[in-house]
C-alpha cells in the first residue's frame, strides 16, 4: 500500500540542472495493489479489509483517510512510529505509457505474520516484489502465510508487480519462489510484463501464448491463473483438482477486452483482478467471471464508475 502522487504532465518533461520545468495540477490517490485491487473489490459490492503497514507520518494519515474513502475496513493498517509511508510519483505524459518512482517504505518491513483470518473468506496479497519481508528466503513468510490461510479454510490469491531491473528484488530466483508459493495459491493473476521482468521470459500475447504459460503456472501448483495482456487479451485457465468447485475445473477461456477511451492505464490489471475474484466469491462461472474482470479493468481505464461497465455475458470471450 502507497501513496501516488501524480502530476498532471502536459509533454515528456525534460529538465537540465538548474531549470524548471511547469507541469499541471498534482492528483494525490491511495495507490499499491492494496488500494487498486481492494477499492475496486469494495465498489463491486464486496466487504473489504485491507492489511498492512504505513509510516506515522503526514503520508500516512492521509493514506488512512484514502482508504477509508475507498469503503474498505483500515483496521488492519499500522502506522509505525518513525518509519515513512511507501509513495510512487506516477509520471504519464500524453501518449506515453506510465512510469513509476517508487519508495518502498514501511512496506519493507512488512511480513504478513499479523494478519487476521478468522472473519474472512479471501485472502489476496499483490506485490511480493515490493515487500522485501514477504519475498526473502524464498518467500518463506509468504508461504508460512498463505499455509496459514489454507488451514483455515480461507482461499488464497497472488499477484505480482513488474520488477525494477536495478532493485535487490531483481537477484530473487523468482522461478523458485513461484515454485514454493504456488502450490498455496488458489488464484493467481499477473500480467504478462509481471512474467517477463520476474521470469525473463518473451510471451505471444495471442490465445495460445498466453494458454501454454498459464498451463506452466498451473502445473507448479496454482489451480486458477489468469493472465492480462492490455489490449491483446486476457486468458483464464484452471486446474482439474478437487480444489476448486466442478464448473470450474479444467476450463479455458481467451477474452479480448472491449474498446474503450483510454484515460489512464494505471490499476487496469488490478481492477481485472477484483473482477475475477468478486466473481469467484459471487459464485459466477469461469466465462462470467472472466467477463467480469475485463469490464472492471475496461472502467478502470476509461474512468467510468467500477461496477457498471461489465460486459454481457458471452461478449469477446473465445472458449479454447
Amino acid at each position: 500500500m502507497c501513496v501516488d502522487l501524480v502530476p498532471d504532465l502536459p509533454a515528456v518533461p525534460h529538465a537540465r540542472p538548474g531549470e524548471l520545468v511547469e507541469v499541471g495540477a498534482l492528483a494525490v490517490h491511495a495507490g499499491g495493489c492494496v488500494a487498486n485491487t481492494g477499492g475496486d473489490l469494495a465498489a463491486l459490492g464486496v466487504p473489504v479489509e485491507v492489511a498492512g503497514e504505513a509510516g506515522d507520518d503526514e503520508l500516512g494519515v492521509t493514506l488512512r483517510r484514502l482508504l477509508a474513502a475507498k469503503g474498505v475496513g483500515t483496521g488492519q493498517l499500522r502506522l509505525r512510529p518513525g518509519r515513512s509511508t511507501s509513495y510512487s510519483l506516477v509520471l504519464e505524459p500524453p501518449g506515453v505509457d506510465r512510469s513509476f518512482w517508487h519508495h518502498v517504505g514501511a512496506n519493507a518491513d512488512w511480513d504478513g505474520t499479523d494478519v487476521e483470518l478468522s472473519t474472512v473468506d479471501l485472502l489476496h496479497v499483490g506485490y511480493p516484489s515490493l515487500l522485501p519481508a514477504i519475498a526473502a528466503n524464498g518467500g518463506a513468510a509468504l508461504a508460512a502465510l498463505f499455509a496459514r490461510a489454507r488451514a483455515a479454510g480461507v482461499t488464497t490469491s497472488l499477484d505480482l508487480a513488474v520488477l525494477d531491473p536495478a532493485s535487490p528484488a531483481a537477484r530473487y530466483d523468482w522461478a523458485a519462489f513461484l515454485r514454493r508459493v504456488l502450490p498455496l495459491v488458489d488464484v493467481f493473476s499477473p500480467s504478462v510484463e509481471d512474467i517477463r521482468s520476474a521470469l525473463g521470459l518473451d510471451v505471444e500475447r495471442d490465445a495460445a501464448g498466453l494458454r501454454r504459460l498459464a498451463d506452466r503456472f498451473l502445473a507448479m501448483g496454482a489451480a486458477v491463473v489468469m493472465l492480462t495482456a492490455g489490449t491483446a487479451g486476457i486468458a483464464l485457465s484452471t486446474a482439474d483438482t478437487a480444489r476448486l468447485p466442478a464448473g470450474w475445473r479444467g476450463r479455458r477461456h481467451f477474452l479480448v477486452p472491449p474498446r474503450v477511451p483510454v484515460r489512464t492505464t494505471v490499476g487496469a490489471g488490478d481492477a481485472a483482478t477484483a473482477g475475477l475474484l468478486c466473481g469467484l466469491l459471487a459464485d459466477l462461472d469461469p466465462a462470467g467471471s472472466l467477463d467480469l474482470a475485463a469490464g472492471t479493468a475496461a472502467a478502470r481505464v476509461s474512468g467510468a464508475p467500477i461496477g457498471t461497465t461489465a460486459p454481457a455475458a458471452g461478449r469477446g470471450r473465445r472458449p479454447e
